[in-house]
C-alpha cells in the first residue's frame, strides 16, 4: 500500500480538460511502479488518500469502503456557527448536473448519502467541523455542509461568500483507518494540516 497526504490542488487521476496536467497517479507511478485507485478526494481538497500495489490488495481495500468498513475523518471550515453539536446528514444526492459539474441534494431522483458533522471549535462567524462520511458520493461533504446552511469557507461553487482566509474550498482528509489487507490488523493514519489551512485556523482563532 501507498499512503499519501495529498497537496491541495493536484488531482488525483488526469484531468479530461488538460492532459498535460500533472496528477498524483502518474508521479506515484513513476516513482512505484503500477498503482491501484482504492478511493478519490477532489482536486481542491488536502489530506490522506490509500492506494494499493497489488491487485490483492486493492481488492481487500475497495471491498472494505464498498462495505462501509473503513472510517474516513475530514476536517472543515465552515461559514457561520452552527446551532448543534453534532448533526447527521441525509439528503439524498444528485451528481454532475449542470455546466458547472455540481452535486445537488434531489429528494425524488437522488442517490442515498450520509455524513455526520461533529463541531470541535466555534469562530466569530465560522467553526471548524469534523466530517464522518458513510457514504461516498462526489462533493459529498461540501454539499451537505452548504444543505445545512454552512458552505464550507472558500467553496464558490456552493455558495460561500469570497474570502481572503483561504483560496478552495476548506476541506482537509484528516485520518483514514481500516485493516490491512493480509493480516486484518486495524490500521490508522493521520495527516497534518497543509499551511493554507493551518493559517486559516490560525486567522480564525484571532492569533
Amino acid at each position: 500500500m501507498l499512503v499519501i497526504n495529498k497537496p491541495a490542488d493536484l488531482s488525483v487521476l488526469a484531468e479530461g480538460w488538460d492532459k498535460s496536467a500533472p496528477y498524483l497517479v502518474k508521479m506515484l507511478e513513476e516513482q512505484f511502479g503500477k498503482v491501484w485507485v482504492i478511493h478519490r478526494i477532489d482536486k481542491g481538497t488536502s489530506g490522506v488518500i490509500v492506494f494499493a500495489l497489488t491487485a490483492e490488495a486493492h481488492r481487500s481495500l475497495s471491498m472494505q469502503f464498498e462495505k462501509h468498513e473503513v472510517e474516513k475523518k475530514y476536517h472543515a471550515l465552515m461559514n457561520g456557527l452552527p446551532a448543534w453539536e453534532e448533526k447527521l446528514t441525509k439528503f439524498p444526492l444528485r451528481v454532475n448536473v449542470g455546466h458547472r459539474h455540481r452535486t445537488v441534494v434531489d429528494d425524488r431522483s437522488g442517490v442515498r448519502a450520509e455524513t455526520g458533522f461533529r463541531l470541535l471549535e466555534r469562530y466569530q462567524a465560522s467553526a471548524l467541523v469534523e466530517a464522518s462520511p458513510m457514504t461516498g458520493r462526489t462533493h459529498q461533504i461540501r454539499v451537505h455542509a452548504y444543505a445545512l446552511g454552512h458552505p464550507l469557507l472558500g467553496d464558490i461553487l456552493y455558495s460561500a461568500p469570497e474570502t481572503d482566509v483561504i483560496s478552495r474550498p476548506a476541506l482537509h482528509a484528516h485520518s483514514l483507518s481500516f485493516a490491512h489487507p493480509e493480516t486484518g490488523k486495524s490500521l490508522g493514519f493521520q495527516a497534518d494540516y497543509p499551511s493554507d489551512f493551518s493559517e486559516a485556523v490560525r486567522l480564525l482563532r484571532g492569533k
